[in-house]
C-alpha cells in the first residue's frame, strides 16, 4: 500500500516504526514482570517504568494509527494481579499518606485496565 496519507503515520514504514516500538515497550514490561518482584516495588525503577510504558502503549494505541502492537488482554490482567500485590506489600514501607496511597493505586488500576480494555477491543475486531 506504501502510503496513504500526508501524516508522519500514514506510510507503511511508519507503522513498522511504530510496531517496533511498541513491541519494546511490551518486551520491557514482560521482562520486568518475569524478573525479581523487588524491582517492581513503588520505589524502584520498573515499578515507575512499568506504569509509564503502559500509558505510552495506550497512548499510541488510542491514536488509531496502523502498526500499535498490545499485549493480550488476559496478559495484562495477570501483569496487574502481579504488580499490584507487589506494590500493595511494598508501598507502605515509603509512609504514604492515606489519600495519596487510595489515589495512586486507583492510578495505577485505571492504567491497566484501560490499556486492557484497548487491547480487548481491538481483539473484537480481529475477529
Amino acid at each position: 500500500m506504501g502510503s496513504w496519507g500526508t501524516g508522519n503515520f500514514d506510510e507503511d514504514t511508519a507503522a513498522d516504526h511504530l510496531g517496533l516500538l511498541t513491541d519494546r515497550l511490551t518486551a520491557e514490561v514482560a521482562r520486568a514482570m518475569e524478573g525479581d518482584p523487588s524491582e517492581l516495588e513503588p520505589d524502584e525503577y520498573w515499578g515507575v517504568a512499568v506504569p509509564c510504558n503502559l500509558e505510552l502503549l495506550h497512548l499510541l494505541a488510542t491514536r488509531g494509527w496502523a502498526g500499535a502492537t498490545l499485549p493480550e488482554a488476559a496478559t495484562l490482567r495477570a501483569w496487574k494481579g502481579r504488580y499490584l500485590a507487589v506494590w500493595d506489600e511494598a508501598v507502605d514501607d515509603l509512609e504514604p499518606g492515606a489519600d495519596h496511597r487510595a489515589r495512586r493505586r486507583e492510578v495505577l488500576v485505571s492504567t491497566f485496565d484501560a490499556l486492557a480494555e484497548v487491547a480487548e477491543r481491538r481483539a473484537g475486531h480481529a475477529m
